[in-house]
């Protein structure tokens, strides 16, 4: 009995050494702090905020991608609405998707940048409005993204 909760306690801590957290950063944008989970590579950018059934209204979700370029966003097994805001490559605020429902159909419509971007924030529907954000606005971030692949 001792070597079986022995073997489960092994797998538990091998497992959760595998896993790591998302590291998270601080966001200033027109004035408002968020805390935003980093997404850096493909994996992370593919589940963004699926499955979740509540954000916070000073939580978001930072994309950051290698290069500048047009993108496209997707709702596939997300729950709860989004805005979507895109930034170029200096941080500029350079187009925004608002109030982007869950996706309810098959296929899921797409919600573009627009313009060539780097860095995409997803925050709680209705953020942009509420905190008066604006086209040219420049994202700040404090701490650390980590590699970017």
């Amino acid at each position: 009995m001792r070597s079986i909760a022995y073997a489960a306690v092994l797998c538990m801590t091998l497992i959760a050494g595998t896993v790591r957290a998302a590291p998270t950063v601080t966001l200033r944008l027109h004035d408002h702090a968020f805390s935003a989970e980093v997404a850096t590579d493909d994996l992370s950018r593919a589940q963004g905020l699926m499955n979740r059934t509540h954000l916070a209204a000073d939580r978001g979700m930072l994309f950051v991608f290698r290069h500048s370029e047009p993108r496209w966003f997707w709702m596939k097994n997300t729950l709860i609405p989004l805005d979507i805001l895109f930034f170029d490559s200096t941080r500029r605020l350079v187009s925004m998707q608002t109030d982007v429902p869950p996706c309810r159909q098959t296929p899921c419509p797409t919600y573009p940048s627009g313009e060539a971007a780097r860095y995409a924030l997803e925050l709680a529907a209705g953020t942009a409005a509420r905190i008066g954000a604006r086209i040219g606005d420049q994202l700040s971030i404090e701490g650390d993204v980590g590699p970017v692949h």
